[in-house]
């Protein structure tokens, strides 16, 4: 492994913001989706600010071989109204929303005792609409694994450059400008992926997920009869915001 010292001279002069990246960069680069695969699995918070005031705060943990995770997500507003608090379970075609306040009750009125949760394909839009926010911030977490390296060439000469150093929760990281408006952050003493920034929604959404505790995890989908689907109960899942 490749281990990105940022700062150090190249050759006769200081590294600047702005400098493409390095052969050794590159390496390190070309690995780093493959790195977060070989590890398995991840703690995670994604962050995406929305409308006004709006942030939509995802904090789990996935495990990236078998593309499935969990999370606490919470939608905080800037108008004074409470916090919107639910259980997210995902992988990479389905969602379950569960622990929500009044859920159970609405099931098992509709006839489903003992339901907590409500299922629903992921989409990627339709019809040329954008996909539901949590969709496409589910979509970018899950994209963060591969099962295989990239070509370091690729790198190179391709709009990537090397923007200094920063720390991310107390770990030092080398950060990385990318095209289309993202960084990556990659810790300087592992490589591993650190935080990675993306817009989303035309430029309108600016995504942010940080990983930490890299390793496997072992994660379950919800028991089915748990669930109910969405489909089948469109009022509820319109009520209950899915």
């Amino acid at each position: 492994m490749v281990a990105l010292i940022g700062g150090c001279s190249s050759g006769d002069r200081e590294r600047q913001p702005g400098d493409p990246v390095t052969q050794e960069d590159a390496h390190a680069l070309a690995g780093l989706l493959h790195r977060d695969y070989t590890h398995a699995g991840a703690d995670f918070v994604v962050t995406a600010p929305y409308g006004k005031d709006t942030v939509l705060t995802l904090t789990g943990e996935v495990d990236f071989r078998h593309e499935i995770g969990q999370a606490r997500a919470v939608t905080s507003f800037g108008d004074g109204r409470a916090d919107d608090v639910r259980t997210i379970v995902f992988t990479a075609e389905d969602l379950w929303v569960g622990n929500v306040p009044g859920l159970p009750e609405a099931l098992a009125a509709s006839g489903v005792p003992g339901g907590t949760y409500l299922h629903r394909a992921l989409t990627g839009g339709h019809e040329g609409a954008a996909p539901p926010l949590v969709d496409a911030v589910l979509a970018v977490l899950l994209d963060l694994s591969a099962p295989g390296a990239d070509e370091p060439g690729s790198f190179l000469g391709a709009g990537y450059t090397w923007q200094g150093q920063r720390s991310i929760d107390s770990r030092l990281t080398s950060l990385f400008g990318m095209p289309q408006g993202r960084t990556v952050a990659v810790g300087a003493s592992d490589d591993l992926l650190t935080q990675f920034v993306t817009p989303l929604a035309g430029g309108q959404v600016e995504v942010t997920v940080t990983l930490s505790g890299h390793g496997p995890r072992t994660l379950a989908t919800p028991d089915a009869a748990q669930c109910a689907e969405a489909a089948d109960h469109p009022e509820l899942a319109a009520r209950f915001g899915l």
